[in-house]
C-alpha cells in the first residue's frame, strides 16, 4: 500500500489509519478523535494530510485547448493564477473522476486527481495528447496539505506569509524556505488554504505549520472530520456521489460544466439529460428522529415505493442529527420527506438544500 511522505508522523501520533484509494491514510487521532478535528476546523483552524490525492502536470504549447476539450468545465474562464473544479467523464457521461486545475500558463496545467483514479486520469489524457504537448504522472513527487478554518491566514501568517488571495486563485511561494503552490480552496466549507510541496519537503512543511497550528488552538485532522466536513455541505466525492454511472447532472454538478462549449468528452449524453431532464437527482436529507443513513440503504417514498439510494451518510455535529446525500427520484421536492431502512427500522428524512451549514469558504 503507498504511504503519504508524513506516514511516520501519523504512526507517531498512533493515528487510526485505514486504505484510501491504495493509500494508508490517518481518519482520526486518538488525542482528540474525529468529532473534536471537525470542531476544531469549524472554530479555529486544522490541518489535513492529503498527500494520496494525485498530481498530473500537462506542459506543452496549446495545454489549455487540449485540455478544455477534455473536462467539463471551461477553462478560458479562468486566468494565469486561478484554479478550477473540472470533471472528466466517458463518453456515456459517467464520471471518470473530478478534480482541480491549476493553471500556470497557456502551456502549463497542474491537475490534482482523486489518489485511486490518478493512473486513470492520466492515461485518457496521455492518450489523447497531441503531439508537442507532455502529459505526466507526478504522484509521488508532491505532497498536498490543507489547512482549513477561520484561523488558516493566522497560521500563514506565522510562516511568514501574508496573503489576500480571492478563492480558487493560487501563487508559488515558500514556508521555511521550502516551495510552495498556496491555493486557496479546500474540501470543508471553511475558509482555509491547500498547500503543495516537493515530497522531499512535505516534513518540513507540515512541521513548521502543526507548530503555528497549536499555537491557535487547532488540531491535526484525520479525513474522518473531513468527510464529516463536506457531507454537510453537499460536496462530493468519488464512488459516492459521482462514479462512471452517475453523470454531473445527476450529481447536481451542472454548474461545472461549460456548456457553451463545442467539445468535451460526454457532451452529447449530458446536453441530452440536461434537455430532457434526469429520472434521478443528488438530493439532501435530515433526520426527522434518531437515524443515521449510510451509504446504499435505500430510500422510499411515504408510500414504501423505492426511489433511490443513499450516497453519504452520518451524524451531523452541527446539526447533531443524521444527514445523507442520496440519488433519489428527480420529482422528490424540498421538504418532502422520504423514509430509510435503517437496520430494520422505518427511519423518516426530510428532504433539504444544499449546503446544510453555511458556506464560509470566501
Amino acid at each position: 500500500m503507498n504511504q503519504s511522505p508524513l506516514a511516520d508522523s501519523h504512526l507517531a501520533l498512533n493515528a487510526k489509519m485505514a486504505d484510501f484509494g491504495g493509500w494508508l491514510m490517518p481518519i482520526e487521532y486518538p488525542q482528540t478523535g474525529a468529532i473534536a478535528e471537525y470542531t476544531a476546523v469549524r472554530q479555529h483552524v486544522g490541518i489535513f494530510d492529503v498527500s494520496h490525492l494525485g498530481k498530473i502536470s500537462v506542459i506543452g504549447e496549446g495545454s489549455v485547448d487540449f485540455i478544455n476539450k477534455m473536462v467539463t468545465n471551461d477553462l478560458t474562464k479562468i486566468a494565469t493564477g486561478q484554479a478550477q473544479y473540472t470533471l472528466l467523464c466517458n463518453e456515456d457521461g459517467g464520471v471518470v473522476d473530478d478534480l482541480i486545475i491549476y493553471r500556470n500558463s497557456d502551456s502549463d496545467l497542474f491537475l490534482i486527481p482523486n489518489a485511486s483514479n490518478t493512473t486513470a486520469v492520466f492515461e485518457i489524457l496521455n492518450s489523447n495528447c497531441p503531439a508537442g504537448i507532455k502529459v505526466t504522472n507526478l504522484h509521488n513527487d508532491y505532497a498536498v496539505l490543507a489547512v482549513q478554518g477561520p484561523d488558516s491566514a493566522k497560521v500563514l501568517s506565522k510562516v511568514g506569509i501574508v496573503t489576500d488571495l480571492d478563492y480558487m486563485s493560487f501563487v508559488h511561494t515558500k514556508i521555511d524556505n521550502c516551495p510552495v503552490i498556496l491555493c486557496r480552496t479546500g474540501y470543508t466549507g471553511e475558509f482555509g488554504f491547500e498547500i503543495i510541496p516537493a515530497w522531499k519537503d512535505a516534513q518540513q512543511v507540515w512541521d513548521k505549520l502543526v507548530l503555528a497550528i497549536g499555537e491557535l488552538s487547532g488540531a491535526i485532522c484525520g479525513l474522518g472530520a473531513r468527510d464529516l466536513l463536506r457531507t454537510e455541505m453537499g460536496y462530493p466525492l468519488h464512488g459516492h456521489e459521482l462514479s462512471l454511472t452517475i453523470t454531473p447532472v445527476e450529481a447536481g454538478a451542472s454548474w461545472a460544466v461549460g456548456w457553451g462549449k463545442e467539445v468535451f468528452r460526454g457532451r452529447d449524453v449530458l446536453l441530452k439529460q440536461k434537455e430532457s431532464g434526469s429520472k434521478l437527482k443528488l438530493k439532501a436529507i435530515v433526520a426527522t428522529d434518531r437515524g443515521i443513513p449510510r451509504k446504499d440503504m435505500q430510500v422510499k417514498d411515504l408510500t414504501g415505493q423505492l426511489i433511490g439510494v443513499v450516497t453519504s451518510g452520518t451524524f451531523s455535529p452541527a446539526l447533531k442529527k443524521g444527514i445523507g446525500l442520496a440519488l433519489i427520484d428527480s420529482n422528490v421536492k424540498k421538504d418532502d420527506q422520504v423514509v430509510i431502512d435503517i437496520r430494520g427500522n422505518d427511519s423518516t428524512f426530510t428532504v433539504v438544500s444544499l449546503p446544510l451549514v453555511a458556506s464560509k469558504v470566501r
